[in-house]
């Protein structure tokens, strides 16, 4: 499940390095007003006994911001995204959203106006070849390496991510995965430590309730930082 988030900023730009960093402590506080067990659970051990965390989050994305260099635009029609494939998760999620007027983006307060479940795109169980864009960046490793599009391993790692992913879910895993498309190298700080990677476009076989869950977890590492978002 997917849930869109409609914002508005109270300041000009969001410091670069608050983009991703600040995703996570976003969600942690969000599960843990609802429930602090769960929150505790899946910070510190995953989920069902994998290390794995079945979130995903898109944002803060502002249409209309201005470009500019090095820095990180905002403008008054803000969105964020958050979405979980397991049941138990998304909806303490959602009751938390629904309670909140404000989310607390690092230094910058995004004031809630609005929020909806987005119900477009849930594909019926059942294989089928399917195109994935994501809208943030996709981060991937190899013996502590970032990978990008192109890179040797880098099909095998995204492959082996989402083979991951479809096990602790209970769905099978996708296959004849291929990347069609690849944005540009982007950068980012995550608690000090760099995250590298770039937005695909991407096909594969899948079954359609693979499809809807990554959709609502994302591709590659650390999608609870915001990173994988499929558009």
């Amino acid at each position: 499940m997917r849930v869109r988030v409609d914002v508005v900023p109270d300041a000009p730009r969001v410091p670069w390095e608050e983009v991703h960093g600040a995703a996570r402590g976003v969600v942690y506080r969000l599960l843990s007003s609802q429930d602090e067990a769960l929150a505790d659970a899946l910070h510190n051990e995953g989920w069902r006994g994998k290390p794995l965390k079945p979130v995903g989050v898109g944002g803060p994305l502002f249409l209309g911001a201005p470009r500019t260099k090095g820095v990180y635009s905002t403008s008054q029609d803000g969105s964020v995204w958050f979405g979980s494939p397991v049941p138990e998760i998304a909806s303490v999620l959602v009751r938390a959203l629904a309670g909140v007027e404000e989310l607390v983006w690092g230094s910058t307060r995004l004031r809630v106006r609005g929020m909806a479940v987005d119900m477009d795109g849930v594909l019926p169980a059942g294989d089928g070849p399917v195109e994935l864009e994501t809208l943030t960046p996709v981060v991937l490793k190899h013996e502590d390496r970032n990978l990008l599009p192109g890179d040797e391993h880098y099909l095998d790692r995204l492959q082996h991510n989402l083979a991951h992913k479809a096990d602790v879910l209970g769905l099978p895993a996708p296959r004849g995965l291929r990347v069609l498309e690849a944005g540009p190298r982007r950068r980012f700080a995550v608690r000090g430590a760099p995250r590298i990677g770039a937005r695909v476009r991407v096909v594969m076989e899948a079954d359609g309730r693979f499809v809807n869950a990554i959709r609502s977890w994302g591709l590659g590492l650390d999608t609870i930082q915001g990173f994988g978002w499929v558009r």
